[in-house]
C-alpha cells in the first residue's frame, strides 16, 4: 500500500455554502409563526449544514491527513490550510517534519568480543503516510526499536580499535561507521514509509568491567607508537649528521668511530632522561 492523493478541496467555498444553507433554515423558522409547514422544511437545511460541517479540517505545514472511509484507505491530503472532504471520512494527522531521537546506551560485543557501550542519534522523516499508518502498528515505536536493533547489528561487525590500518573500526572510521549505520536502519524502516536522513554514533566506550584494562592497552600502544616515531626521527638525524661531516670534511671517521658516534647520538636522541656530557681530554682514539 502506497500513499495517494485523497479527495478534498478548499474549505472557504464550503463555508459559504454552509452559511447559505443555515440562512435558509433560519428563514423557514422565522416564518413558522405564520406557517407550521415552514418549520418542517427548515429542519433538513440545518441537518444538512451540520452534516457538511463535519467535513472541515485543517492541514498544517509539513503535515498530512490520512483519510479512511469505513476502514478503507481513501488517500492522504497534504495541501495546507482549511480543507473540506467527504464527511464520512475519518481522518488521522501524521507529521511530516524531520524528527530525531537518541537511543539508550546499549551494551554489545564488538567483532573482537570486547563488551562496549554504544548509542546513536537518528534523524528521520515520514515520507509515505499510508505505509506509516497501515504497514506497522505504531511507526514511532517501530523506528526506535528497529534503530536500536540495527545499531546492535552494526556494532558487532567492527572492532572498537583498529589493529590493522586498512580495517575500519568504531573509534577511528567515524564516517564509514555512520554510513553503515544509516544504511542498516534505512533497510529496516523502509517498509514503514520512513526515510533516515542521518545516523551518527553519539556515545562509544568500553564497558566498565574492562575499561581499565583497555585503557592500559591504549596507553601501551601510544607509547610504542611514540617510540617508533622517535627512533625513526633519530635515525634520520644521525644519517644527516654523518653526511654533513663527510661532505664538509670536518673530520674523517673510521667505521668503529662512526658506530660509536651513532650509538651516542641514538642514546641522546632516544633517551627519556637528560644526558650527562663526558669530556674527552685525549684524542679520539684514547
Amino acid at each position: 500500500m502506497n500513499e495517494r492523493n485523497g479527495f478534498s478541496f478548499a474549505g472557504i467555498p464550503m463555508v459559504l455554502v454552509c452559511i447559505v444553507l443555515a440562512a435558509v433554515g433560519v428563514a423557514f423558522y422565522l416564518q413558522a409563526d405564520h406557517n407550521q409547514i415552514a418549520m418542517v422544511f427548515g429542519v433538513p437545511f440545518h441537518l444538512v449544514t451540520a452534516f457538511l460541517a463535519k467535513g472541515f479540517f485543517q492541514v498544517a505545514p509539513n503535515e498530512g491527513q490520512v483519510l479512511q472511509l469505513f476502514g478503507k484507505y481513501a488517500g492522504t491530503v497534504r495541501e495546507e490550510g482549511l480543507r473540506w472532504t467527504n464527511p464520512f471520512y475519518s481522518r488521522r494527522r501524521i507529521s511530516l517534519r524531520v524528527r530525531n531521537f537518541e537511543s539508550g546506551k546499549l551494551k554489545v560485543n564488538d567483532s573482537d568480543g570486547n563488551p562496549i557501550e554504544i548509542a546513536a542519534v537518528v534523524v528521520w522523516q515520514v515520507v509515505d503516510t499510508a505505509e506509516a499508518v497501515f504497514r506497522v502498528d505504531d511507526y514511532e515505536n517501530f523506528v526506535h526499536i528497529q534503530s536500536e536493533s540495527a545499531l546492535r547489528q552494526m556494532a558487532q561487525n567492527y572492532p572498537y580499535d583498529a589493529h590493522d590500518d586498512g580495517k575500519p573500526s568504531l573509534r577511528s572510521h567515524g564516517e564509514t561507521i555512520n554510513n553503515h549505520l544509516r544504511d542498516e536502519i534505512q533497510a529496516r524502516l523502509e517498509r514503514a514509509g520512513v526515510n533516515v536522513i542521518e545516523a551518527r554514533i553519539s556515545h562509544l566506550a568500553y564497558a566498565q568491567e574492562i575499561a581499565q584494562a583497555m585503557l592500559q592497552r591504549q596507553q601501551a600502544n601510544a607509547i610504542v607508537a611514540a617510540r617508533e616515531r622517535i627512533v625513526e626521527g633519530a635515525v634520520g638525524m644521525v644519517r644527516m649528521a654523518l653526511d654533513k661531516l663527510r661532505q664538509e670534511g670536518v673530520v674523517q671517521l673510521d667505521e668503529e668511530r662512526k658506530a660509536a658516534m651513532v650509538s651516542n647520538l641514538l642514546v641522546v636522541l632516544c633517551g627519556d632522561r637528560a644526558t650527562q656530557p663526558v669530556v674527552n681530554a685525549g684524542t679520539i682514539y684514547n
